[in-house]
């Protein structure tokens, strides 16, 4: 086990009408909040005139800004630098899901840095702090509520890329089940896909003796594809709504990454594909992953074993892992597909060749390698690409 530090100040407010209790929630001496949030469903689910109330009853001064689109933009990023600098913002409210609270990070980023916030994402600044910001979380999906991470898409050369802090973990995040029912399918689904991916990212590494955190993404796994198709099949239902939202977040608050190496390379090649193309996150990586498991399985095959027999109940083969590691992956594709997900690029109806063009993009800015679990080169990627078309 790797030495770790693991501080999470975020504090959780799960339930029914807890939304209500915004007004308290707000730290005293905050002078002006900035809300922030993506299209109008927080406006049609009465969401929205719930945060008004809260912050005009308390007599808490606010601006606000919309229009947050997914894989959210660095235009609108500048837009709430601008008002927050105009406006004096000393707080940040992200009402809506990953697209937003990642939207607003990168605001209370910029907030508190002297030069340009894509500065941070390339890896050409740093900040001391940022401007403290909460959510309010409408779509469980990618633990934004919880983690220190933001990603951010530059429209200029199709550019997505994340940046960490551990001032960017929320103060607190507010988490009521009932916010999330009348998610489409599709955006359901593919938040699943996201929580999955966040354990494979910790689960998938090189060090030994984690049992611990071995069990623990085991666990959080099997519950994330139990109740992931109980969600589908009945929307409203507060007890499954609930146990995926909790899952989304502890898939991502960064206990499972506890004395271990994260990969990530799979997130890195999702970031080209939905930066060039801007399909959802999770079809992107319901796409990337089982080609990057059918590229790197061989590297530990009792470890790929050992996923495919403690989350999908298949049967170890002792006399050949292997068969028992492809059966995994193979188990693994089959559950995307009862989700509708895609798990070729043709299922996203990407047919153009543009691996060497993606290749390049996610290298350039990483030592020319992605990953830890294995070390990806640019050759490496472009044939996880071809495995996934």
């Amino acid at each position: 086990m790797l030495n770790f530090d693991y501080y999470n100040k975020t504090n959780f407010i799960f339930g029914k009408e807890t939304e209500k209790r915004l007004s308290s929630l707000i730290p005293k001496g905050v002078k002006k909040v900035l809300i922030h949030y993506g299209g109008g469903s927080i406006k049609r689910s009465g969401l929205y005139d719930t945060v008004i109330k809260q912050l005009t009853d308390a007599n808490i001064a606010f601006v606000e800004l919309g229009g947050v689109v997914a894989n959210p933009r660095l235009l609108k990023v500048y837009e709430g630098i601008e008002i927050c600098s105009k406006e004096n913002v000393d707080f940040i409210l992200a009402v809506g899901g990953g697209s937003v609270i990642d939207s607003a990070k990168a605001i209370a980023c910029g907030n508190n840095y002297d030069g340009d916030v894509w500065d941070l994402y390339v890896g050409k600044g740093q900040i001391e702090g940022t401007t403290p910001l909460a959510t309010i979380l409408t779509i469980p999906a990618a633990g934004s509520e919880v983690s220190a991470d933001t990603v951010i898409t530059k429209e200029e050369g199709q550019l997505k890329r994340a940046y960490s802090h551990i001032s960017l973990r929320p103060v607190f995040s507010i988490m009521n089940p009932v916010l999330t029912m009348t998610l489409p399918a599709y955006q359901t689904a593919c938040g699943i896909v996201d929580m999955l991916a966040h354990t494979f990212e910790r689960y998938f590494t090189k060090e030994s003796n984690v049992e611990l955190t071995d069990r623990m993404a085991e666990g959080l796994m099997k519950t994330i594809i139990n109740i992931g198709p109980k969600v589908l099949a009945k929307p409203d239902n507060y007890d499954y709504r609930g146990e995926i939202m909790w899952a989304g977040t502890h898939a991502h608050s960064g206990l499972l990454g506890t004395g271990r190496s994260d990969d990530w390379a799979s997130h890195m090649i999702e970031h080209e594909i939905s930066g060039i193309y801007d399909i959802a996150h999770g079809a992107g990586l319901s796409i990337v992953f089982p080609a990057w498991m059918k590229f790197v399985y061989k590297t530990d095959l009792p470890r790929f074993a050992a996923w495919a027999n403690r989350v999908f109940d298949i049967e170890i083969n002792p006399n050949d892992l292997e068969e028992t590691a492809l059966k995994g992956i193979f188990a693994l594709e089959m559950f995307y597909k009862s989700l509708n997900m895609p798990i070729r690029l043709s299922d996203a109806d990407i047919v153009d060749n543009q691996y060497e063009l993606m290749a390049n993009k996610a290298t350039n800015h990483d030592n020319n390698t992605l990953g830890n679990f294995v070390k990806l080169s640019k050759n490496d990627i472009i044939e996880i690409l071809t495995l996934a078309k």
